[in-house]
């Protein structure tokens, strides 16, 4: 198991250099489950985009919005966990950040109501 203060230092440190201000390691596939550190640099931004059946973002270092439409955000700061939405979204670094993000892909979504 890798670990994760060495991987957020490399990550960033590469994503420092990417054009796109991102980087991520894929650090657990097992069946269906995927964890990734994904490292952004402030302003770097993740465009909208689904989520699977199921998924949460915990914030490892710095802080993270999560935008759905032009009205729902969640700000996400490190040390907090949130699960993310079904609908459509994007996630934007508001400064040098790296995140968990752990996703489940065969599992069927909850129902509304």
């Amino acid at each position: 198991m890798p670990d994760l203060h060495a991987l957020a230092d490399e990550l960033l440190a590469a994503a420092l250099t990417d054009p796109h201000g991102r980087s991520a390691q894929l650090v657990v596939h097992d069946g269906e489950l995927r964890q990734t550190v994904l490292a952004l640099v402030a302003g770097a931004r993740l465009g909208e985009h689904s989520s699977p059946p199921a998924a949460s973002l915990q914030a490892l270092r710095g802080h993270v919005r999560v935008e759905v439409g032009d009205d729902v955000q969640q700000e996400v700061v490190a040390g907090e966990l949130w699960e993310l939405t079904h609908e459509r979204h994007s996630v934007v670094a508001l400064e040098d950040s790296v995140v968990l993000l752990t996703t489940v892909t065969g599992v069927a979504t909850r129902p509304h109501g």
